[in-house]
């Protein structure tokens, strides 16, 4: 894989993780749990959501060791109790 690609792929993955959590962060805020909202995690910064090992330490030893790079996020705290309806 070229350089560009490469520099491509990241930017491509980081976005949609960050994305994918600050939608978590989101959900939780609109039912009524602020903890996201709380220590910051409702935004499309990439540096609050980064895990050392989830998103830069297990991707790099599977590439190293299988080919192939999975990963993560830190998960969006959600406080069930908090929220106006639980159940739902």
């Amino acid at each position: 894989m070229e350089t560009f690609e490469l520099v491509g792929v990241i930017a491509l993955v980081i976005w949609s993780i960050t994305t994918h959590e600050v939608a978590h962060a989101w959900v939780a805020n609109r039912c009524g749990d602020d903890t996201a909202k709380q220590l910051g995690r409702i935004t499309l910064n990439p540096l609050p959501h980064i895990d050392i090992f989830l998103t830069i330490l297990m991707p790099i030893m599977l590439i190293m060791t299988l080919g192939i790079g999975l990963g993560g996020a830190k998960p969006v705290p959600v406080l069930p109790w908090r929220m106006r309806n639980p159940r739902r």
